[in-house]
């Protein structure tokens, strides 16, 4: 019972589930200690912290599948829970039909079942186990969804779902009435749902009643104050051996009272457990490749009589960060393996730029061989050491630098986690010279933290990158241009991040239905394409630049102009002219050059 401003009791309904003083070690690693979390109806909570940090472990707790080694769980009698793990295993079940109509509370409502497989556009006689990775997720979000609990545990439920999944997953849990608690590295996701954070670090959970949108400045606070602390812990233990030297030379009677609390003083600093490292990622941009990095002309694919790719051009120049976006099965990996020569166009031609190194990190995981241990992954031709952009390094030394531990270095690595993985393919892919990099779902199961890093890495990558994603604040961050492909074929592209796309968006086409396929006809003859330029475009490319050095000429000039202080005084509208005429300029010279490039192109292309 509480009492409010007027001094009458206010009952205050119990949680739903509290775990209280709960402590967990795995060995001599401790996960939690003395972890509290209370959850109640309409409570949105996100457990973040680093890989390894104990969220999975923590939430598997309160789904009841892990005890504790202390403390208490408490669930109140009736309450009805559903948990999403982070990796589902649905092999227990016949169909997705079976596997969402496990999660009914009560079995005679299978209509549930069919009309949430319905929304997710699954089959309901598919064998769960012939499942995509996207499929088996929503299948399983489906069968933690369809019972209506009072609580809801969601390990990742994001991962490998694509954006419509996402979103329409956001949608579905804003409103949702019971209490929610949620990991996941979507910062948009986590954003939009999330109303208290709890952080699980260094073996402490801490609560904060604001959503993950105040987490970072909240929790930086906590960890300057910690080392302000730390500080003049380490301060006071300096001053007080430097006295307890003196004392013993001194006096022949040493004060035992105060040596016995230096004693204390070093044991507590000494069992200070300090924050965890930071995965430290660093690329070489390798060679600078041509201007040209990529161009794709009219190129086209179909499976199956189904277009993946409808006759696409498009152009990728040095320095370029292009996020691609789209549905599962829109044709994201099929526009990266046509790029990147992997698969031959049916239609249209792909031509790649010179000098290119590229490093490729896909979805699959494929460079992974499950029974070969860390060491043997990262030197494949043996040895104990790793080529890290030109240098030797001992390959202990480069694991610490992604956070594994020495033990480590010997597990298969089919004994890691899914982050785990996730950043081993980094410190492969990382470690190569390359002027391309090529992300197939980078982020997947990556904590936050690593992610920040990630990005930091490609805004200072001097290369260029082409990075497939379902993270939209990922994106948002790191994308110079968008490709999205809408699932109809075509592949449109868009000047910024992902917000940027979602602003422009075009409407996707109106499905068709599918028409008898014609008989084939024969090929016409291609038209013979010219031997040269036309008169006017080689007129043209002669021309261009000397404009460009007249542009520059006359650019150098207002630059000087602009640069006396008393112009302005002088003569206000002269400087505004000049300000307005130099920014002119600069989009001039920019569409100048363009207009080069592509004439230049030609002009080569022409001439094979």
């Amino acid at each position: 019972m509480s009492y409010g401003e007027n001094g009458k009791g206010i009952a205050v309904a119990p949680p739903l589930m509290h775990l209280r003083g709960l402590s967990l070690r795995f060995g001599t690693k401790v996960l939690f200690d003395g972890a509290e979390i209370a959850v109640s109806r309409g409570d949105r909570i996100c457990l973040v912290g680093r890989n390894g940090a104990g969220k999975s472990t923590l939430l598997k707790v309160a789904a009841g599948l892990v005890h504790a080694d202390a403390g208490e769980r408490f669930l109140q009698p009736g309450t009805r829970l559903a948990y999403l793990p982070q990796e589902p295993d649905l092999s227990a079940w016949a169909s997705v039909r079976d596997v969402v109509a496990a999660g009914l509370a009560d079995p005679a409502e299978t209509f549930r079942a069919d009309a949430l497989i319905a929304e997710l556009g699954l089959d309901p006689a598919a064998d769960p186990k012939a499942l995509s990775g996207g499929e088996a997720r929503r299948a399983a979000i489906a069968r933690a969804l369809v019972g209506e609990p009072d609580i809801l545990l969601l390990d990742e439920p994001t991962n490998h779902l694509d954006l419509p999944a996402i979103e329409w997953l956001e949608d579905r849990l804003a409103g949702y009435g019971g209490g929610l608690v949620t990991i996941s590295h979507d910062r948009a996701f986590l954003g939009r749902l999330t109303r208290q954070t709890v952080w699980l670090d260094r073996g402490v959970a801490r609560r904060l009643d604001k959503g993950f949108a105040e987490f970072e400045a909240w929790s930086e606070g906590i960890l300057e104050q910690e080392s302000v602390e730390r500080a003049k812990l380490d301060k006071k233990i300096a001053e007080e051996t430097r006295w307890s030297r003196q004392g013993i030379s001194a006096r022949r009677k040493r004060n035992q009272g105060r040596l016995r609390a230096l004693g204390e003083l070093r044991r507590e600093r000494a069992e200070q457990r300090a924050r965890l490292g930071q995965v430290k990622l660093g690329v070489d941009g390798g060679a600078p490749s041509g201007k040209l990095v990529v161009e794709a002309a009219g190129v086209a694919y179909a499976w199956e009589d189904r277009p993946v790719i409808r006759p696409t051009s498009l152009r990728v120049l040095r320095g370029d960060r292009v996020g691609i976006v789209g549905a599962n099965g829109a044709g994201k990996s099929t526009l990266l393996k046509l790029l990147m020569g992997e698969l031959a166009p049916q239609e249209g031609s792909v031509r790649l730029g010179t000098n290119l190194q590229v490093v490729y990190l896909d979805q699959g995981r494929a460079a992974l061989d499950p029974l070969k241990t860390v060491w043997d992954t990262l030197c494949p031709d043996g040895g104990d050491q790793v080529m890290v952009r030109g240098r030797p390094r001992h390959v202990v030394s480069y694991m610490r630098d992604f956070l594994f531990e020495d033990a480590q270095a010997k597990s298969p690595v089919g004994s890691l986690s899914g982050g785990e993985r996730n950043r081993l393919l980094l410190a492969i892919a990382l470690a190569k010279p390359s002027n391309l990099l090529v992300l197939d779902e980078p982020t997947n199961d990556l904590d936050i933290e690593t992610l920040d890093l990630l990005q930091e890495t490609l805004a200072d990558y001097e290369g260029t990158a082409l990075v497939v994603s379902h993270d939209r604040d990922f994106l948002d961050r790191i994308a110079t241009a968008i490709w999205a492909l809408e699932g109809d074929g075509r592949v449109d592209e868009y000047v910024g991040g992902y917000s940027d796309y979602r602003r422009q968006r075009k409407a996707p086409a109106a499905a068709s239905a599918p028409a008898d396929k014609p008989k084939a006809a024969p090929r016409a003859e291609a038209p013979r394409k010219p031997a040269k330029l036309s008169y006017k475009d080689q007129r043209e490319w002669e021309q261009l630049p000397a404009k460009l050095e007249a542009l520059d000429v006359e650019q150098a000039k207002l630059e000087a102009r602009l640069a006396d202080p008393g112009l302005f005084g002088r003569d206000p509208a002269g400087f505004a002219a000049a300000t307005e005429r130099l920014g002119a300029i600069a989009a001039e010279r920019a569409a100048a050059e363009d207009r080069w490039l592509e004439l230049e192109l030609l002009r080569e292309d022409l001439s094979q």
